[in-house]
């Protein structure tokens, strides 16, 4: 395919042919001259047989993320393959559906395509690079989507310029590639919300918590609710939607308070509603403020990078031993970690040092994750970010 091509030193091709997509800088033995940032590339066994063709990334722990393994040419019929095949996957778990018309298209390595994420948000998709080989293909996924969604899709946003890391030397700027919508109203389970897809976190919405926000409704009827790290009210909405008594939302933005304070006025519930601007570690710290049924606990990822999981692991310890003293005897803690460099047991761990600390009796419920449409691909286990549990306080 006349693609540059890099060597593996020995014994470092068995993690490819377990269909591992990532290539680490140490395991590469030498490779072509003068391959650029994004550039295609051939990975080869340190014999010359073939493994894979991927994007290359100089700087950075990763080198190649493998976007094909097979011998084949990357081009448009390519981008037109992999995205059928992801709208085919979506259509198999009913999305979108009568209920539903916000969710996730691309999610990486879950659909062997790492670096790129396609969200929906009803007629809008938002392309998101974390790579510079996805920035560099942007155009090509925008033209597939926009001739296998044509009947749906009327806008086309691509988010790099935030997304990439800081050490990529590309210059990029995010635009529009069709129409210029930035915001819409989507409907997730019949609940409607506000996005905007310029300003807002990510891609506009945090979409993977859809099933864990329909359970979190199950559980608020006739219920007292808070939710911290509220961004724009996901869980509220629900809580409020299904006959909460009361909900407070607490979100250190007030560019996303104003959000949600919209969404509210969506569903027709500001009554039953209070948005806090403030510090979610200083609201739970405060004792005067009452005890709820239900809190839910959904911070940022603590830690981007391994150097810095210790400290976060500490900083989840502290969240959740303040809201488990803020739990009700007999109420429920929705809490979860959104940082994949904290895996499921250290969590479970750090919040089992935090129901010893608050000198709880903690119950497991239920154990939770992102939902079906962000895939955790088999050989890919990294690919399993989101970890959440559902307590039970005494």
């Amino acid at each position: 395919m006349n693609y540059p091509q890099i060597f593996l030193k020995k014994g470092k091709e068995l993690s490819i042919l377990r269909k591992h997509p990532w290539v680490f800088s140490g395991a590469i033995q030498r490779s072509d001259q003068n391959i650029a940032d994004g550039d295609l590339i051939e990975v080869l066994a340190y014999d010359g047989s073939f493994l894979g063709i991927g994007h290359f990334q100089h700087a950075g722990s990763i080198s190649v993320r493998i976007i094909s393994f097979s011998n084949l040419q990357i081009n448009q019929d390519f981008w037109n393959k992999l995205i059928l095949n992801a709208i085919n996957y979506r259509r198999r778990i009913s999305l979108p559906s009568s209920t539903t018309n916000a969710y996730r298209l691309i999610h990486g390595e879950g659909d062997g395509l790492p670096g790129l994420i396609v969200d929906i948000y009803n007629d809008i998709a938002v392309i998101q690079c974390h790579s510079n080989g996805i920035s560099k293909s942007a155009d090509q996924i925008g033209k597939a989507i926009s001739k296998l969604m044509s009947e749906t899709i009327n806008t086309i946003y691509v988010r790099t310029k935030e997304t990439l890391p800081d050490h990529y030397d590309q210059e990029n700027e995010n635009e529009f590639l069709i129409g210029n919508n930035e915001e819409t109203i989507i409907t997730e389970n019949n609940i409607r919300f506000k996005i905007n897809v310029v300003t807002g976190q990510k891609t506009g919405f945090f979409l993977d918590q859809r099933d864990n926000r329909a359970l979190l409704g199950e559980y608020s009827t006739a219920k007292s609710v808070l939710n911290c790290f509220s961004y724009t009210g996901g869980f509220s909405m629900y809580a409020l939607a299904l006959g909460a008594l009361e909900v407070d939302s607490v979100d250190i933005s007030q560019k996303a308070v104003d959000l949600m304070n919209e969404n509210a006025g969506l569903i027709n519930f500001d009554g039953k509603h209070t948005s806090i601007c403030g510090n979610v570690m200083q609201y739970l710290g405060d004792p005067s403020v009452k005890k709820y049924d239900v809190v839910i606990i959904d911070p940022p990822a603590f830690a981007k990078s391994i150097h810095k999981r210790h400290n976060a692991v500490q900083a989840y310890k502290r969240l959740n031993v303040l809201a488990m003293k803020k739990v009700t005897s007999g109420g429920l803690l929705f809490t979860f970690s959104c940082s994949q460099v904290v895996g499921t047991q250290l969590f479970y761990d750090t919040i089992v040092a935090a129901g010893i600390e608050a000198d709880k009796k903690v119950r497991l419920v239920k154990n939770l994750s992102q939902g079906p449409d962000h895939p955790i691909n088999l050989f890919h286990p990294e690919g399993h970010y989101l970890k959440g549990l559902l307590l039970y306080i005494e």
